[in-house]
């Protein structure tokens, strides 16, 4: 993940939202995975940048881009 993207991840029981190169997360903890989903997706799009919403045993299940995206990569 590039500096500044948003992670939305699962720990102690409550998914988080966290800001790449940043321990601590912003917001508060969800109740809801789609809560933090939306809370992350937000701040990705206010921010431009990646959004890396990660399952509960922690692999990535979905990556959203929101901005600086090249136009003219292949594929």
């Amino acid at each position: 993940m590039a500096q500044g993207d948003i992670e939305t991840y699962h720990q102690d029981g409550a998914w988080k939202n966290k800001r790449e190169g940043s321990d601590r997360p912003f917001g508060t903890g969800y109740g809801t995975k789609d809560e933090a989903i939306a809370a992350g997706r937000d701040a990705a799009k206010a921010d431009k940048v990646e959004h890396v919403i990660k399952n509960e045993n922690g692999q990535i299940g979905e990556k959203n881009s929101y901005g600086n995206d090249p136009r003219n990569v292949p594929g």
